[in-house]
């Protein structure tokens, strides 16, 4: 089996920013903290939640290195270094592992339609130029591109492309590569509403913005799946779904920022285009978090 150093539930922090749309460093380490504190088994900053997309290089190696400075080795951590082009990707995937990080994420970013071959290539060159795990992350709703379980199983074949995220929401790819690879792979869900699916189809974790609402939760669902307590996981799951299916459906930034605010927590404004979630939305947020708790 190959190794892996990521397991549970792997955390995904918010990019904070100020009145100014700048990024705001000093409220991103607390935040990053309460992920932390809470009980997440890794976090994984530079993801879609973090906006990574509407971040400029320097803007994500500050966030990088706040990063591995709070957490400070007490739990994995895995950079997000997707880039539209292979030498950008190269770039941030070595400053990432240079400033420590356990993994980093590549989604295969598209403007111009790519061939399995172009894909595979792309990954082949910034395994070649960096030592540590890579997490081959297939999302075509925000990466344009839509990774067929036979080309994920290709992405395998190079030596440290050691883990899979799936979010496409379709559990039958998880199926698919646990049936073929068996234990030679660790895949990951990406797709909230389906994390109970995806730990029963053999998912190794839970790549979710959830525990910046939900920490508990998120762990108890994991832990009840380790003590194969299906009755438990059920419950556990239910109680959260509303919020999940609510988090992803209005957008993950908008969502969570605005859910630590009805529970009294700063969590920085956004950067356009993003807005805040209208009075309506909030108020049917302010109701589902009240069903949680």
């Amino acid at each position: 089996m190959k190794n892996t150093t990521l397991k549970g539930i792997i955390a995904y922090p918010i990019t904070p920013f100020d009145q100014e749309e700048k990024v705001d460093i000093l409220l991103y380490k607390k935040l990053l903290e309460r992920l932390v504190v809470s009980g997440s088994h890794a976090v994984a900053p530079l993801g879609s939640t973090g906006v990574m997309p509407y971040l400029t290089d320097e803007e994500k190696e500050a966030i990088t290195e706040a990063t591995l400075q709070q957490v400070n080795n007490r739990v994995p951590v895995l950079v997000g270094v997707s880039n539209l082009t292979t030498d950008k990707t190269i770039y941030h995937a070595k400053f990432a592992e240079k400033a420590g990080a356990s993994a980093v994420m590549i989604i295969p970013m598209s403007y111009w339609k790519l061939t399995d071959d172009e894909i595979v290539k792309h990954y082949d060159a910034v395994a070649r130029q960096i030592s540590i795990p890579i997490m081959a992350y297939n999302n075509p709703a925000t990466g344009g591109v839509d990774m067929s379980p036979a080309l994920l199983k290709r992405l395998l074949e190079i030596p440290n492309v050691t883990m899979i995220k799936e979010s496409t929401g379709d559990v039958q790819r998880m199926h698919y590569l646990k049936r073929e690879l068996g234990e030679e792979v660790a895949f990951y869900n990406g797709s909230n509403p389906l994390a109970l699916a995806a730990f029963s189809a053999g998912a190794s974790g839970w790549c979710t913005a959830a525990p910046n609402l939900i920490p508990e939760l998120n762990l108890n669902l994991y832990q009840a799946i380790q003590d194969n307590d299906l009755q438990e996981a059920q419950k556990v799951f239910y109680k959260q779904l509303n919020l999940l299916k609510f988090i992803v459906s209005k957008g993950l930034p908008r969502t969570i920022k605005a859910g630590l605010k009805i529970q009294g927590i700063e969590g920085g404004f956004l950067r356009s285009p993003l807005k805040p979630l209208t009075e309506n939305e909030i108020a049917e947020f302010k109701l589902i978090l009240k069903e949680v708790f």
